[in-house]
């Protein structure tokens, strides 16, 4: 049985390889952008 499990490890990493290579990695969760403050002049015009 040992060996059985080892060649179902060897074909479940070949299977992940082959997704992987067909579909890309796997996607990570794009980051969340942070709001940067920006200080505007308070006499500014209006155009």
């Amino acid at each position: 049985m040992d060996y059985l499990d080892k060649v179902i490890e060897k074909i479940k990493d070949w299977a992940q390889k082959l997704i992987e290579l067909l579909l890309g990695p796997e996607t990570e969760p794009e980051a969340e952008l942070i709001p940067i403050p920006v200080n505007e002049p308070k006499n500014r015009r209006n155009r």
